[in-house]
């Protein structure tokens, strides 16, 4: 729909659409092919991804947060006070 919107017939965007997707199922078959290899790293890419959601829910989805002249200081403590809580469970069993 924004392709046809912009000018391109319905035909031209609809392919556009369909071959943008064609590279997923690439993607999926190269991941299964090669998802051995990240077996031993796959811990640390999981919490990587964790980290990069839960920055994105808190500075994208709470604006409160991140409104006003200081706005990544609220990240900042949530990321401190989140960091805190782990450790004080890793430690309190």
């Amino acid at each position: 729909m924004p392709l046809h919107a912009e000018g391109k017939t319905k035909g031209k965007a609809f392919l556009d659409g369909a071959l943008s997707g064609a590279v997923e199922p690439i993607g999926a078959l190269l991941t299964v092919l090669f998802a051995g290899l990240f077996v031993p790293a796959m811990p640390y890419l999981l919490s990587f991804a964790a980290g990069a959601m839960i920055y994105v829910v808190v500075e994208e989805l709470i604006p409160e947060m991140s409104a006003g002249k200081h706005s990544n200081v609220g990240v900042v403590m949530f990321a401190f006070g989140f960091t805190v809580m782990m450790a004080l469970d890793t430690a309190l069993g």
